[in-house]
């Protein structure tokens, strides 16, 4: 095997306590974030998980907590109850209006 394609274990388990969170539209904008990854102990609801973000960034609150703040859960429309593991992948963006 060559060397670029080898796996680091300590790469792979790191990775695999992380959600990999990701904002789109405005709300990237807003957070000045367009990516993160958060690690977890033990799997969380989606609103949950907001809550840690917001205690870890006090400053994202007002977005954060958006009623009306779309999340997609391994690339799938998710409501708030929805439980996140550790190696998901969530998503949150703005609704999105059509014209």
């Amino acid at each position: 095997m060559a060397v670029g394609n080898e796996i680091n274990p300590n790469n792979v388990i790191s990775s695999a306590k992380n959600v990999e969170l990701l904002f789109f539209g405005q709300l990237k904008e807003r957070l000045k974030c367009s990516k993160l990854s958060l690690e977890i102990t033990q799997p969380l609801t989606i609103s949950e998980l907001k809550l840690r973000l917001v205690s870890q960034y006090p400053h994202w609150q007002p977005w954060l907590e958006e009623r009306e703040l779309l999340a997609a859960l391994n690339q799938t429309m998710s409501s708030s109850d929805e439980i996140v593991k550790a190696g998901d992948e969530l998503a949150f963006f703005p609704p999105v209006t059509g014209g």
